[in-house]
């Protein structure tokens, strides 16, 4: 409290005095256990912390045998892995598990992941959400899933937008059944009427089923709409289940590359899921460096995933700490 200067303190009597000084240490007290001026909670409002789990997607190594990549993610330190969708074979591109697979191909890519130490948590759909076959698709994805371990199935919409009334009529028939086989479907952004986490967001709530939720993309966001990540997130974080890893620069090229590599300031945007108390995957979709050529070696892609893995270290102690 500021005192008028032209009140000396002499002319106050004591019990005035004391009500101003009991006025100043009660707001004081008030301003340290609500929020911060920028928004943030101080320690006492924080929930449990989240347990981050970080995987590096094989998408990343797609030019080289899934073997090898399975073996540089895991020799990268990682104990995650999310499963991209095609790699380089002895006889040519080759899908990691086709649509039509039986589950029974994924139960054993499962074991094989985890022989090696390394826990799926995420699959591709490989399908859009208003595809003709996408209730099929999406359906055959969730068995896939419950039969290799994986808790999660991503889609996406097409950047051209979608359909959103279709989105709500098919999710509300996929959700029951991806949670009766132990599988959440999370929704990414891609451009179009979908390419903010706030849009998909409206359609999960609109969905209503915790077997639907967000994935976020912030990498998307930035460089299909060059919208601001950080209050995009905000508007969606209660429904986010996992994050597609991937950060962004405009300059000086337009260009996705590896966390920490872009202009996407990873301290704000974990901050806020840094203390949900739930399991929150983090795959690195992409851990690309600006500007220089890929590696044309798979040593060069295990660097840059260890790269991206020890800098999602350093940011999420930061910020529990």
């Amino acid at each position: 409290m500021t005192l008028n200067p032209r009140i000396r303190l002499h002319s106050l009597d004591r019990r005035a005095w004391l009500r101003i000084a009991a006025a100043g240490v009660v707001a004081g007290a008030v301003r340290t256990a609500g929020a911060k001026e920028d928004g943030s909670k101080s320690p006492a409002d924080r929930g449990r912390p989240t347990r981050f789990q970080i995987a590096c997607m094989t998408l990343p190594y797609a030019r080289f045998p899934l073997q090898r990549a399975l073996g540089g993610i895991q020799g990268a330190g990682y104990r995650y892995v999310a499963w991209g969708t095609t790699h380089q074979e002895a006889g040519g591109e080759a899908p990691i598990l086709a649509a039509d697979a039986p589950p029974g191909r994924a139960k054993e890519l499962g074991r094989r992941c985890r022989d090696m130490g390394l826990e799926p948590l995420m699959m591709f759909s490989e399908v859009y959400p208003e595809a003709t076959d996408g209730e099929d698709v999406l359906k055959a994805r969730i068995l896939q899933a419950e039969a290799g371990g994986v808790p999660q199935v991503l889609t996406f919409g097409h950047t051209r937008g979608g359909n959103r009334r279709l989105w709500v009529e098919r999710f509300r028939r996929l959700g029951p059944i991806a949670r009766d086989h132990g599988v959440t479907i999370v929704v990414k952004q891609h451009g179009g009427e979908t390419g903010t986490g706030a849009a998909c967001a409206e359609i999960v709530r609109e969905v209503a089923d915790p077997g639907v939720r967000v994935n976020y993309d912030a990498g998307n966001v930035m460089d299909y709409l060059d919208v601001d990540p950080i209050p995009d997130l905000r508007a969606c974080a209660g429904e986010v289940r996992s994050f597609c890893i991937k950060d962004h620069r405009n300059f000086p090229k337009d260009q996705d590359c590896g966390p920490g590599f872009g202009e996407i300031d990873h301290y704000k945007l974990l901050s806020l899921v840094a203390f949900t108390g739930r399991d929150l995957p983090l795959c690195c979709e992409n851990i690309s460096a600006p500007l220089i050529r890929p590696p044309s070696d798979p040593e060069g892609v295990d660097a840059l995933a260890r790269r991206a893995r020890e800098f999602l270290e350093v940011v999420i102690q930061g910020l529990q700490a």
